[in-house]
């Protein structure tokens, strides 16, 4: 029987930290299932006469935080010959990442499975893709202008001002009415009035933690990861500091996961990361949602096997 193919998409494998790394987890579990792994990075694609292809490095991997893989080949390959695709490549979105969608792109229209969809990843910002769902969000504004955003501080007293385009808790700032920073913040972060803003009402319950809830196809995975601020913090970032926590998803978790699963699955999101304060998403996170490892590690789960099986099922289809 012919091994299924699957590609990575993602940042230097040399670099991840294996015990916390949810593109490594998913790794091990394809090649559990006999899968053979790709791996390449986003300068590795390139086309040539409308057809994509990449260089790739053929990997074995090992749960072993010290010594988690080893190249065991390389060439190159047409990307529609692989059966999956997992672009799995941290932000920054730029334009750089765009364009590599379009490469992917010309391999899904020739029957390759990307997760998640190319054009969805174009779609749908991280940020900007809640105002889909007004209902499941708290108050907030977008603009490049400071004095709108000085505006909606006034309105709302306390206020959380971030770019459209950060991720790990960079350039987030808490800014309440009167704070004398105000402008030089709202001057920063808009870069003097040139870059697209989202500022969103404070939610207290941040100090109970930002929930990270895993949605497959989306299904949430029955456990969120609470990312708890450090002491001094507003941010509930991992890479910010902040401490985990995993707990049941609460009444109101599903009810937020059932206003916005239907969706994900029609646009092709199959695996993605709700951020949850409080009772409000926060963000929707489509590029290369993370937490797997945590939360297989305290509720005995694999949730990388629920990928899979979801994964195989829409390949057979």
């Amino acid at each position: 029987m012919t091994k299924r193919r699957l590609g990575m998409v993602m940042d230097p494998i040399e670099k991840i930290k294996p015990w916390k790394d949810s593109s490594f987890a998913m790794m091990l579990e394809a090649q559990s299932r006999g899968w053979q792994i790709f791996y390449m990075r986003i300068d590795d694609l390139y086309m040539e006469n409308s057809i994509s292809y990449a260089t790739y490095q053929m990997v074995e991997v090992t749960d072993n935080n010290d010594d988690w893989f080893r190249v065991t080949g390389e060439g190159c390959c047409r990307l529609d010959s692989l059966d999956a695709i997992f672009m799995r490549k941290d932000p920054p979105f730029n334009l750089e990442y765009i364009y590599s969608t379009y490469l992917l792109e010309q391999a899904e229209e020739n029957g390759t499975l990307v997760v998640n969809k190319p054009s969805s990843l174009r779609d749908c910002n991280e940020k900007l893709y809640t105002r889909s769902f007004p209902e499941c969000c708290v108050d907030s504004r977008i603009s490049r202008n400071p004095e709108r955003l000085l505006e909606f501080i006034t309105e709302h007293q306390d206020v959380i001002i971030k770019p459209l385009d950060g991720m790990g808790g960079q350039s987030i700032f808490r800014v309440k009415a009167g704070d004398t920073n105000t402008n030089v913040i709202l001057e920063t972060v808009t870069n003097r009035g040139k870059s697209q803003t989202m500022a969103q009402r404070y939610i207290p319950e941040i100090t109970e933690g930002d929930k990270r809830i895993l949605m497959i196809n989306g299904e949430p995975v029955p456990y969120s990861l609470a990312r708890i601020p450090a002491k001094g913090e507003n941010r509930g970032n991992i890479a910010a500091g902040a401490s985990t926590r995993g707990q049941p998803l609460s009444e109101r978790d599903h009810w937020l996961c059932q206003q916005i699963g239907p969706k994900l699955r029609e646009k092709g999101l199959i695996f993605v990361g709700l951020d949850v304060i409080g009772d409000y998403v926060t963000e929707i996170n489509v590029t290369s949602p993370t937490c797997i490892r945590e939360l297989d590690n305290e509720f005995n789960l694999n949730i990388s096997a629920d990928l899979f099986n979801c994964v195989e099922q829409l390949i057979s289809a």
